[in-house]
């Protein structure tokens, strides 16, 4: 049986789901969509209108005909366009105690070296926190949230035909990349 082409990564803010994705599709030779790149394309992180990045989405599926790997968490908007196409879902299923000192170290990183995101957005101390849209609060705030819409997702999915692959430490999620990164795209082992 041939390994999977066109994957799905979700995973909390934190959780590593776009490092994963990036490695995996490396892997694989296959497009990485990174869901977060579209959507916050535009500056002052003023998000694109929902029916643009529906398209937007559905034309970098389109033109990845070999397959794709993509990661993101945007499921009442594009979760009818990505997961149908969807040949494997992975959920990381990290515990917060994991994923919450991640997503801080990532956040103060990402501020201390200035680095530019998507487009020309970048995090910054006040948008860390002194906003309502702070990444560190949607981290607590949308973990509930997350587990709830994530697991009606995936029982869509695996209703369509997906596979689906809940991992639920690093150490799942390390021997599954190895895994994936070890497979050729026609299912066989590489050696070494």
């Amino acid at each position: 049986m041939s390994a999977p082409r066109r994957i799905v990564v979700y995973g909390p803010s934190g959780s590593g789901k776009s490092t994963l994705g990036r490695e995996v599709a490396a892997a694989r030779c296959v497009p990485f969509v990174e869901l977060d790149a579209i959507v916050h394309s535009r500056p002052d992180w003023n998000d694109i209108p929902v029916e643009q990045f529906r398209e937007r989405l559905r034309r970098a599926l389109d033109e990845a005909v070999d397959g794709w790997v993509a990661d993101g968490n945007y499921h009442s908007m594009v979760g009818d366009v990505l997961l149908p196409r969807a040949e494997l879902a992975v959920w990381l299923r990290l515990p917060f105690r994991v994923v919450y000192p991640r997503l801080v170290r990532r956040t103060f990183r990402r501020m201390a070296t200035n680095e530019v995101l998507w487009g020309v957005n970048r995090e910054s101390f006040r948008k860390g926190f002194l906003s309502r849209e702070s990444i560190l609060l949607w981290g607590i705030t949308n973990w509930r949230r997350h587990r709830t819409s994530t697991r009606a997702q995936l029982r869509a999915a695996k209703a369509a035909g997906a596979r689906v692959v809940v991992l639920k430490s690093p150490d799942e999620v390390a021997r599954w990349r190895d895994e994936m990164v070890a497979t050729d795209p026609a299912g066989k082992h590489r050696s070494s």
